[in-house]
Formats: C-alpha cells, sequence, structure tokens
C-alpha cells in the first residue's frame, strides 16, 4: 500500500469543511470548559476541540504544557460537550497516555516532523491504529520530510492520515510568523490529493488580523478544513497569546468564510491555484525589495561619512553585466531585467541621497 492508495474515508465523518478550534494550550479545567461552552454556543461549524497537553518550546524555562492532567480535561470536554478531541504528541509516552484518554485524532506537530527519528518512535507507538493521525509539515520548507513522515506512519499500518500546513519558518522577518510557501503545500497536495488538506492560520500568521483571509485562500484552494486557535481570553493565554481569538469573534469568521462550490471547473481551480502562487512571489519580491533599500539606506550613510560620490559608474557597469548574465541563464527578455535591475538601482541612489 502506497499514499496514493489511501482511501482516508475518516474525514468523510466531518462536516464539510472539517474545523478544528481550541486553546494553544491547556491550562486549567476551567479555560477549557468555558472555551468549549463558548464555543459550543457559538459556532455550530465546528467538530473537533484541540488544546496542547505537552508544548515544545524553543528555550528553556517556559510553559512547556500542564502534563497529563491536561487529558482529563479534554475528556470533560468530550463528555460535556459532545466534540470530539485532538491534541499534539511528540514521543512514545504521550501518544500512550493520549489513546489511554481515548483522544479521538491526534497529530505530530512540525518541530517533531523534522525528525525522522521522533516520527519513527511515533509512528511504532501508534502501530496499527485506526485513529486519524494528522502530520504538520515541519518547520523547515522541505517537502521530502513531510511526505517521510506520512511515509513512516504508513509503514506502521497507520491509514487514516491528513497533513497540516502551518507554514515554514525563516531568519527574514516579514508580515507572516511561518511564511505560507503555498507552492510546497500544493505541491503536496498535487502528488497526494487524496490526502486531507487542514490549514492552520494561527500558525501562518502569528496574529490575530490574518486569520480570516488564510483561511479563505486554503479553502478557495479546495483544503478540507482549518485548525483556529481560540481561547476563552486570549490576551492571558499562556502561551501564543497574540495568535488566539474568541469563541465568539470564530464564530463571525466563520460565518463569513465562502465555501468553494465542488462542482467548481478544473480551469477555474487551476487558475485559483496560480493567482495565489503569484500574489505569494510578489509578497517575497516586495520583502525582499525592502530589505534591500534598508542595506542600500546604510551604504548611503558610510558613503556620507567618508564623503564618497552617491552614484558610482563602475558599480553600475557591474549591475548591467550581472543582469545580462542573469537574463540569458534564465531564458527572460534581457531588456526587462536591465529595466528591473534599472528602477532598484535609481531608487536605491534616491534612498542614498535622501541620507
Amino acid at each position: 500500500m502506497t499514499l496514493n492508495s489511501l482511501e482516508n474515508n475518516w474525514i468523510t465523518e466531518f462536516p464539510k469543511p472539517l474545523i478544528i478550534a481550541g486553546p494553544c494550550s491547556a491550562e486549567s479545567e476551567m479555560q477549557m470548559l468555558e472555551t468549549a461552552q463558548r464555543i459550543k454556543e457559538s459556532s455550530a461549524e465546528v467538530s473537533l476541540f484541540r488544546a496542547g497537553i505537552w508544548k515544545p518550546r524553543t528555550k528553556p524555562n517556559g510553559f512547556e504544557g500542564v502534563g497529563a492532567i491536561g487529558l482529563k480535561w479534554l475528556k470533560k470536554v468530550k463528555d460535556e460537550f459532545g466534540f470530539k478531541t485532538t491534541t499534539e504528541v511528540a514521543n512514545a509516552h504521550h501518544v500512550a497516555a493520549a489513546l489511554d484518554a481515548d483522544v479521538d485524532v491526534l497529530w505530530i506537530g512540525a518541530r517533531s516532523t523534522v525528525n525522522p527519528f521522533t516520527v519513527q518512535e511515533i509512528a511504532e507507538a501508534l502501530k496499527g491504529t485506526e485513529k486519524p493521525v494528522l502530520v504538520k509539515n515541519p518547520v523547515n520548507p522541505d517537502l521530502a520530510l513531510w511526505i517521510g513522515a506520512l511515509e513512516r506512519l504508513l509503514r506502521q499500518d497507520v491509514k487514516n492520515l491528513g497533513a497540516i500546513h502551518r507554514g515554514f519558518s525563516t531568519y527574514q522577518k516579514t508580515k507572516y510568523r511561518n511564511n505560507p510557501n503555498w507552492q510546497i503545500a500544493l505541491d503536496f497536495r498535487n502528488q497526494f490529493p487524496h490526502i486531507p488538506m487542514i490549514v492552520d492560520p494561527s500558525h501562518i500568521c502569528g496574529n490575530r488580523r490574518g486569520l480570516a483571509g488564510i483561511t479563505q485562500e486554503a479553502l478557495n484552494l479546495g483544503y478540507n478544513g482549518a485548525m483556529i486557535e481560540t481561547h476563552c481570553n486570549p490576551d492571558d493565554a499562556w502561551s501564543d497569546a497574540s495568535q488566539q481569538i474568541t469563541p465568539e469573534v470564530l464564530a463571525e469568521l466563520l460565518r463569513n468564510l465562502q465555501i468553494r462550490k465542488s462542482d467548481i471547473s478544473g480551469f477555474d481551480e487551476e487558475m485559483g491555484r496560480h493567482r495565489t502562487l503569484i500574489s505569494d512571489l510578489d509578497l517575497q519580491l516586495i520583502e525582499l525589495l525592502a530589505q534591500r533599500m534598508k542595506i542600500s539606506e546604510k551604504i548611503g550613510a558610510l558613503k556620507k561619512a567618508n564623503s564618497i560620490e552617491i552614484f558610482q559608474p563602475e558599480r553600475w557597469k557591474i549591475i548591467n553585466e550581472y543582469a545580462s548574465q542573469k537574463a540569458e541563464e534564465t531564458g527572460m527578455s534581457q531588456e526587462f531585467i536591465e529595466k528591473v535591475f534599472k528602477a532598484i538601482h535609481e531608487e536605491s541612489i534616491e534612498i542614498q541621497n535622501k541620507v
């Protein structure tokens, strides 16, 4: 059996789209129950209640989750409000505890996906389970690692699988906490169209402002659902406070979503995919240009401090030669490349003159 031959009928047990909501971290029984109650009262679309029980942190001494006691709170949420539940597992002990607590869906986090040894340990602990297991993309933009994690699960006879697109880490500062890099997620979907794909706008955005836009973009691309971090009092959350929303805000977000019709034509779907990729690349271009201009400003300050002329003919000659070379290598119009570089260079000179 291969990933391409999986039926993944588990997703049909849930409404379309599958909405997963709940706090980033379980903090107390009261917090869990209040959040679940308010989600239940305001958002009929939510099918799965999520909460982090164990939290991998970048640095030590931070809040790393309440541990196994949080599984009891998850079970109480299920018993009192009828939600199916889901949580992240990062090692074999987590798996055993989550299975004992009858958590309905498990997911492997981005920090775990990046490590094949960790994924193998989790896969062996899950051997033969019929519970759905979702795999977040690795923190770094590596499609092979993402696919490899799912293959390791399948080799352990775990057949109800799904993927979560939560964006990819980058050293550069951008409008996103984790860049969507839609191309990687869409490459995954093209290879494995029968594996459900869930978007995690909370981790892509890192803030509350962009959640609706990213969720809508994903649904436009045919994603099967969304995982949105929801907390009864987001500002006081113990982890990722800035990206969590209240149950009432969640309800408004879900009401405003436009669900793609199932009979959308192949042309429209492919056109939407290409437009999303172009928008993604345009944003990267703008951010790279902004970084370049900041460096130009620093160069302008150095020139001023050392009484050097702003315009350097030799430098412009090098830029022109480089543009011609890149045009030839990429098969693009030399005239177009020269126009682009000329515009960039002129803006750089203007910034340096202002300094």
